[in-house]
């Protein structure tokens, strides 16, 4: 038997469409209802789903009268506030296509990305890096009195028409802008029932800041969707807090990425017994953390698998749990393949490249503006996800690795070209190469080898990087090598660089 799982297409996304107004749909049906507490030691911001709707409406009206049209491209600098899906929200809700982005990028960052995209605005929260330009940029003053304007009808259309942008860093050494429809919100109850069992009761806290996408996925929209009450820790909070922050405001589901249960389990956990399970993505999880999890709270964690271009579309859940040492099984609605070097499925239990079918309802549009990158992310009807894999005769999915270089950094992914790139001219250095290697079970870290006639500065190296990239993007570690390993053709061999021991 081959390696596919096709047991039918999911239910097909309705027409006419708005991913805002599905999002909100539930909430409207209640809106007094709590959809968001931004949590703190001694109090939260609670938005009712009321409030909430009535803001992202009038941010819809605001975003139209200042000129900004249904289709144009606005570029979100916003920071770790409900600022973020409100404008988020308000732009699709308006046909407006939003790009979120990190605050943690660097202006030459953010810079690049606006003569990709040239965004007819800009969407700026004060301390947020953002380079001068000829675009309008909206700031706080501006934006958060539009809350107030009268709603904007749901602007309905095609659900393949572009609804939002975010960016991946690419094997190209540049972040490439991923273009998602309108019904890639559809697509996620796929996940809502096949990986988080997400219900209208739930309390789900997410660890992450409202500005990265696992959150305004995970954290918001799902939650939101299912008109469940989302709980978000104020930026700053100290991970020793968040099962404090659990107990105290009632958490029936937990979400973060496996860093943030690694520090949480630095500290003692109290009883969590509103806590039905925890979620975990961005990274693979490693076994021993999942146990010490079990043992702390005496619940489990699943994880889900997934990508930038499709979101997860592997994991466990509460009915079908993981087997040992696998991912867990492709959702109900999925068709996922593991594919040869030829393109062709190959036997069960077989190590290939794990392939989504292009059909599904949360495949991106493409590369903006790189037709010829999004074409070779397809194999006939199969987008490779470069991730290698085996399947069992339960469909179970076994990860192998990657097929190429990319990084994992907290959760992001991150390509050595691209660190490579921003640091190639620093001074001193003759030669550079970038890589993420293990300092401990389950904790990997980007470090950067480089060739120079004398050990060079570590701290000045660091400072020169958070200039020209985001945090986690930056190396952790600086190692000068004689020479960079290389293969009998002269390529580069990233992973021999693997093998170097990292204080």
């Amino acid at each position: 038997m081959l390696s596919v799982f096709d047991e039918g297409p999911f239910a097909p996304c309705p027409a006419p469409f708005n991913l805002a107004a599905h999002v909100l749909a539930a909430g409207a049906a209640t809106p007094d209802k709590i959809a968001l507490s931004i949590l703190r030691p001694t109090g939260a911001e609670r938005w009712s789903y009321g409030r909430l709707i009535t803001a992202v409406r009038g941010t819809a009206t605001g975003l139209l009268n200042a000129g900004i049209e249904p289709g144009q491209i606005l570029l979100l600098r916003l920071g770790n506030t409900v600022d973020f899906p409100i404008a988020y929200l308000g732009a699709i809700a308006a046909g407006i296509v939003p790009v979120p982005t990190s605050s943690q990028l660097t202006e030459p960052e953010v810079a690049r990305m606006i003569a990709q995209l040239a965004p007819a605005a800009i969407l700026r929260a004060e301390g947020v890096t953002c380079p001068e330009t000829g675009t309008p940029a909206l700031t706080a003053e501006t934006f958060t009195r539009w809350r107030e304007l009268p709603p904007t009808d749901y602007v309905l259309g095609d659900p393949d028409r572009l609804a939002y942008v975010i960016f991946t860093s690419g094997t190209s050494g540049f972040p490439r802008a991923v273009g998602h429809a309108h019904r890639a919100i559809w697509a996620r109850q796929m996940m809502l029932d096949g990986w988080c069992d997400l219900r209208a009761e739930d309390r789900l806290l997410h660890a992450g800041a409202f500005n990265w996408t696992y959150t305004l996925g995970t954290g918001l929209m799902d939650p939101w969707t299912r008109g469940a009450t989302a709980l978000i820790p104020k930026a700053g909070t100290d991970p020793a807090q968040l099962a404090l922050l659990m107990k105290r405001n009632d958490a029936s589901l937990f979400a973060a990425a496996p860093g943030v249960f690694r520090q949480i389990l630095k500290y003692p956990v109290p009883p969590l017994p509103k806590l039905r399970h925890a979620l975990s993505a961005g990274e693979k999880l490693p076994e021993a953390l999942r146990e010490r999890w079990r043992e702390a709270t005496g619940g489990e964690i699943y994880e889900a698998f997934g990508m930038s271009e499709v979101s997860t579309f592997v994991s466990g859940s509460p009915e079908r749990p993981a087997a040992p040492g696998t991912l867990g099984r492709p959702q109900a609605g999925r068709r996922i393949a593991v594919l040869g070097p030829d393109h062709a499925p190959m036997p069960l239990g077989e190590p290939g490249t794990l392939a989504v079918h292009r059909d599904d309802p949360g495949m991106m549009i493409g590369y903006l503006g790189a037709p010829e990158e999004t074409a070779a992310r397809f194999a006939g009807d199969w987008f490779l996800t470069g991730d290698q894999v085996s399947m069992a005769s339960d469909h179970s999915v076994t990860y192998l690795g990657r097929g190429d270089d990319m990084m994992n950094a907290g959760g992001y992914r991150v390509s050595p070209l691209e660190v490579e790139a921003a640091l190639a001219d620093l001074p001193g250095i003759a030669e550079l190469a970038v890589t993420d290697v293990a300092v401990k079970d389950g904790v990997r870290v980007i470090a950067a080898f480089y060739v120079a006639p004398e050990e060079l500065d570590a701290d000045a190296l660091g400072h020169a990087a958070a200039e020209r990239l985001a945090r986690y993007k930056q190396p952790r570690a600086w190692v000068r090598v004689e020479d960079l390993p290389r293969n009998a053709n002269g390529k580069l061999n990233r992973k021999a660089l693997h093998g170097y021991a990292i204080d």
